[in-house]
């Protein structure tokens, strides 16, 4: 079964704010895809134009700035390379409720059909059940499950700008492929590398 591991960087967290000017929209997209619980080696990433300011806040956190993000495509310029590429697989995120929100949201913009609850995957969910009690953020399961072996940096994501859509989508690939029955896979990718952006 095809799978697309799926996440966001964003503005911030009310992708549905009553005023209009104020919705956060995302930033980054990064997808990794899955196949039979294997990676295939196929990614997608893209760094996307928000059309509106990004707070300092927020970019301490995945260090997208304004002035970088305005040199990329908007969501609008991207939605069917980006849907073309999950096609009806479902959508693996950690947190999903936070992801799909975001996807919807700029969706529905585009007058596009939004995607229904039960295509996410939600790997909080399914850590909070197996490991109850335990914190099951992404990084304290990137440790549990010693993910620095296969050569991430995990502390580097403590820093100014440690988290990134691909980076935290190929951990929570992994992750996902851990909780699923513990993997024990060498990594095809690199994950240190900086992606750059699909054309």
């Amino acid at each position: 079964m095809r799978e697309i591991v799926f996440d966001t960087e964003t503005t911030g967290v009310f992708p549905d704010h009553l005023e209009v000017e104020l919705r956060d929209r995302i930033v980054e997209i990064g997808c990794v895809e899955l196949f039979n619980l294997e990676r295939t080696g196929r990614e997608y990433h893209v760094y996307l134009n928000p059309e509106r300011s990004v707070p300092d806040e927020v970019v301490r956190v995945h260090g997208l700035t304004r002035d970088f993000l305005v040199q990329h495509r908007k969501f609008a310029d991207v939605a069917d390379e980006f849907l073309e590429f999950v096609g009806d697989a479902p959508l693996v995120a950690h947190n999903a409720a936070f992801d799909q929100g975001f996807l919807n949201a700029e969706l529905r913009r585009l007058r596009r059909e939004p995607h229904p609850a039960e295509r996410f995957v939600d790997t909080l969910m399914i850590a909070r059940k197996r490991f109850p009690g335990a914190s099951c953020s992404l990084d304290a399961l990137a440790k549990r499950f010693q993910l620095d072996r296969y050569g991430f940096d995990l502390t580097a994501r403590k820093g100014a700008g440690g988290h990134g859509a691909l980076i935290d989508a190929r951990i929570l690939a992994e992750v996902y492929l851990q909780l699923k029955g513990g993997r024990e896979q060498r990594l095809a990718f690199d994950p240190v590398e900086v992606a750059t952006e699909s054309t």
